[in-house]
C-alpha cells in the first residue's frame, strides 16, 4: 500500500515530463517587417516608387511649355563686338596681322626744310622703292655716325632718293635708344637737314620702330629763290 502524497512534496519537473509526452512547442511566426524597413531595402525601392506614383497621369504634350536651349561656351563673349576683338588679338599674336607701327610709341616721323608730313606718312606706308639701307648695328655713336655721313653721300652721287637707316629699337639701352635718337637728330640738324625731304620709322617687314625710312632731295634745299635765265 502507497503512502499518500504529502501536499509539501516539491517536483520540479514534473511540468517538464508533461511538455516532453506532447512534443516540441510550436514556433511563434515571425512578425512581417515593417513598410518603413522594407523601403530602407535597395530591391525595394523600385516597388516602393511604383507604388508611391500609381496615381500620378503623365501630362499632355499640348500643355507643356517648350523652350529651346541655347548651348553657349563658357565665358563666351556677349556681343559681335568683343567677338571681333578677340578674333583680331589672335591674328595680331599668331601671325602679326594687324600690328601697325603708327600706333605705337616708337614710332617717329618729320620733314627738313618745307617738308611735308604728308610725304612722311606715304614714305612709311611704302609708297616709295627703297633703294639701299645701311645697318647700324654693332656700332658705337661715333661710328655710327661716321657710317651715315658716308652712307648719305653715296647716295646723294648715285641719285637714290629714298633708304633706310638699321638702327635697332634700343631695347637693351637703360634709358632710351641711342642710336635711334641720334640719327633723328643727325637727320633734323647740321648740313643734312637741307638734303632731307622727310623720314619716319619702317613697315614691320623692314624694322618697324628699329628702322627708319629717310627720302631725300636731288639738290639741297635752298632759301634763295631760282633766278630765271635772261631773255
Amino acid at each position: 500500500m502507497k503512502p499518500p502524497k504529502s501536499s509539501f512534496t516539491f517536483s520540479p519537473f514534473e511540468s517538464l515530463k508533461v511538455r516532453l509526452k506532447s512534443g516540441p512547442a510550436p514556433v511563434p511566426d515571425t512578425p512581417p517587417a515593417s513598410r518603413e524597413e522594407a523601403a530602407s531595402r535597395p530591391e525595394c525601392d523600385e516597388q516602393v516608387f511604383l507604388e508611391a506614383m500609381q496615381d500620378v497621369l503623365p501630362l499632355r504634350n499640348d500643355n507643356r511649355a517648350v523652350r529651346s536651349a541655347v548651348v553657349r561656351p563658357e565665358n563666351a563673349p556677349e556681343n559681335a563686338e568683343e567677338n571681333e576683338t578677340l578674333e583680331a588679338l589672335r591674328e595680331l599674336v599668331r601671325n602679326g596681322k594687324g600690328f601697325v607701327v603708327a600706333d605705337t610709341p616708337e614710332y617717329i616721323e618729320g620733314t627738313g626744310y618745307q617738308g611735308s608730313l604728308g610725304l612722311a606718312r606715304r614714305l612709311h606706308r611704302g609708297d616709295f622703292s627703297i633703294q639701299a639701307h645701311l645697318d647700324l648695328h654693332g656700332m658705337n655713336v661715333e661710328e655710327a655716325r661716321e657710317a651715315l655721313e658716308l652712307f648719305l653721300k653715296e647716295t646723294v652721287v648715285s641719285g637714290r632718293r629714298a633708304v633706310s637707316v638699321i638702327h635697332g629699337r634700343g631695347l637693351s639701352s637703360p634709358a632710351e635708344p641711342v642710336l635711334k635718337n641720334k640719327v633723328t637728330e643727325w637727320l633734323t640738324s647740321g648740313s643734312w637737314r637741307k638734303w632731307i625731304i622727310a623720314y619716319a620709322s619702317a613697315r614691320a617687314c623692314d624694322g618697324g620702330a628699329g628702322a627708319t625710312y629717310v627720302l631725300l632731295r636731288r639738290r639741297p634745299y635752298s632759301k634763295q629763290p631760282v633766278k630765271k635765265p635772261p631773255k
